[in-house]
């Protein structure tokens, strides 16, 4: 069987996992080829669309941005509406697959209703709610999703008939005509996936992200901050995401004052750690004027390389994804992996990695004393190592090998 991947970006967090997947699929001897808009490999077996249509794209993306912000949609939340040509055709019947298996195709890459002139089974990989909301990707604290949207909060609507009702009422027309099969990565997204009025009767599966644990792996920790450059006698936090300062679904705004307030805490004796503390960023440059985060701050910049990232996971004391909205993130799985406990609000998929002071702490949401609280918990000595062990465990039933293997079963069973 020959499968093609499509997703907009290669380099992108929901681009990592696709790709992961892809070279999982290709060590069980499966064909498969990854399409996608934006390159940034020299991998043979990752394709882009003739030179013609990968310019239409970038043009129709900046008309359509432009359009969707005049709408009323904030520059901090990624809005697609997905209404132009898809001009991938051509590209795809060269491929010739048997199955195709989505997966972010926000930003115009993939036309709504283009979907169901693909006319082969579709596995669509949910890396976020976009394919059953009305044209966010997360919807915060809003519902609407569950009926028929509009009224769309991110669009500052009060009307139902609005931008969101529009994408809606296409999805709606579209989808019950496509042989579509869902994957989401962790249980919550699955979840909201049963819970909305587009996914109605179709089959949903929970595989969750894996990753090659031989690259991803426990470091001697000194060794790790020696070639990293970093301090061999603090503690290190460490935090990182693409756009980690600038995304605010990152939470970079909700680690500040917990950094503050752990750093109070420990002046004020109320909390276990009594040694010298650094925190460590990744997946962002040092701005001009730095933030007061409490802590020395070491700035890594943005690392694309895994060799890299897996040092610098394997160098700190613990990981922070302060998201107050995610799915199954890639660095939690990463840090975990590389045997280094995870501290997290309780949301989206966090709770599928991170297991509640046992590899990890899981703080009420958004409650940034807990937060910190949560931070000092697991740097506290007499449990660190424990913890780290713990870690590494957990991962052990998110390897490449695993999810290409219940994938490859999927498809087989899809085709046959």
């Amino acid at each position: 069987m020959k499968i093609l991947q499509l997703q907009m970006h290669e380099n992108s967090g929901a681009g990592k996992a696709a790709l992961r997947l892809h070279h999982g699929l290709l060590k069980k001897k499966i064909d498969s080829v990854v399409m996608v808009s934006q390159k940034s490999s020299d991998l043979a077996s990752v394709l882009v669309p003739n030179k013609w249509s990968k310019l239409s794209k970038q043009v129709q993306q900046i008309i359509v941005d432009k359009f969707v912000a005049r709408s009323g949609i904030s520059r901090d939340d990624t809005f697609s509406v997905n209404f132009t040509p898809s001009l991938l055709d051509r590209d795809i019947k060269k491929v010739n697959p048997d199955l195709i298996n989505l997966h972010w195709i926000g930003w115009e890459f993939l036309k709504i209703e283009d979907l169901k002139r693909l006319d082969l089974p579709l596995v669509w990989t949910f890396h976020d709610m976009w394919a059953f909301t009305g044209g966010c990707h997360y919807s915060g604290n809003c519902d609407r999703y569950t009926k028929s949207c509009g009224s769309c909060p991110q669009l500052h609507s009060s009307t139902d008939r609005d931008l969101s009702r529009w994408v809606w009422q296409r999805k709606y027309q579209a989808w019950k005509e496509l042989n579509l099969t869902i994957v989401t990565p962790s249980k919550w997204l699955a979840e909201c996936a049963r819970n909305s009025s587009l996914c109605q009767g179709l089959r949903i599966e929970v595989i969750p992200n894996g990753l090659d644990t031989q690259i991803y792996k426990p470091i001697n920790k000194q060794q790790a901050r020696n070639v990293l450059g970093l301090p061999l006698d603090a503690q290190i936090i460490l935090f990182g995401a693409i756009g980690a300062t600038s995304a605010p679904r990152k939470g970079f705004q909700l680690l500040k004052p917990a950094l503050q307030k752990l750093s109070q805490n420990l002046n004020e004796g109320t909390s276990a750690p009594k040694y010298r503390i650094e925190l460590v960023i990744f997946g962002a440059s040092e701005p001009i004027n730095p933030p007061d985060l409490a802590f020395k701050t070491n700035y890594l910049g943005k690392l694309n390389d895994d060799i890299t990232l897996a040092l610098v996971y394997a160098a700190a004391d613990v990981f922070v994804a302060p998201s107050i909205e995610d799915n199954l993130p890639n660095t939690v799985l990463e840090a975990l992996a590389c045997g280094t406990p995870c501290v997290s609000f309780d949301i989206g998929g966090m709770s599928d990695l991170i297991e509640h002071q046992q590899n990890g702490y899981l703080a009420k949401p958004f409650d940034i004393s807990d937060l910190a609280n949560g931070i000092a918990w697991v740097l506290a000595r007499e449990r660190h190592q424990k913890l780290c062990e713990r870690s590494r465990e957990k991962v052990e039933q998110f390897t490449s090998q695993l999810q290409a293997e219940q994938y490859a079963t999927l498809y087989q069973e899809l085709l046959h």
